[in-house]
């Protein structure tokens, strides 16, 4: 049901990614964004992306850290943290699935990964459709959240996210 891929972002290092659903007609993608101690095998990410199979989507489990960033960052955490670094990297992932992609996209982010995702949504306004975001929406302050206007956001814990320009 996955095929692994390696995905050339021109963002940094190669990532790992497995790639789900059925690759007939669907309604659209999700690239998963996920956050530290996790990873695209993990049983949680599974699952989210199999009952998102199950309603015509397909899925990009995304790894977005190399695993000897990830074995770095288990020690230091100096990568889990940097959201500029990791934004980019999904950005990459975007613009990788657009080269051969015209389905809609959608990004799903937990912890860290959400703000990753929430970043590359708003460098990529025109590809994302959506963002949904496993823990609480990121806030950051002094940053401008006008992007939200034009694009659905939730966060799974605390309803629709809402910024003001």
């Amino acid at each position: 049901m996955y095929r692994e891929t390696t995905i050339e972002t021109g963002q940094g290092p190669a990532l790992q990614a497995s790639l789900g659903g059925s690759d007939g007609t669907s309604l659209g993608i999700v690239v998963f964004a996920h956050g530290s101690g996790s990873s695209r095998h993990s049983r949680r990410n599974r699952h989210v992306a199999d009952v998102l199979h199950l309603a015509g989507l397909r899925t990009l489990l995304l790894d977005l850290l190399t695993p000897e960033e990830e074995a770095v960052d288990r020690h230091t955490g100096e990568h889990r943290f940097d959201v500029g670094m990791l934004g980019g990297r999904v950005v990459g992932a975007i613009d990788w699935l657009r080269e051969t992609e015209t389905a809609l996209i959608g990004l799903f982010g937990a912890s860290t990964g959400a703000a990753a995702a929430l970043l590359a949504a708003a460098s990529r306004p025109d590809d994302v459709s959506a963002v949904v975001s496993g823990a609480a929406v990121p806030i950051w302050p002094g940053r401008r959240c006008r992007w939200f206007g034009r694009r659905p956001c939730s966060s799974s814990e605390g309803g629709t996210a809402r910024c003001s320009s």
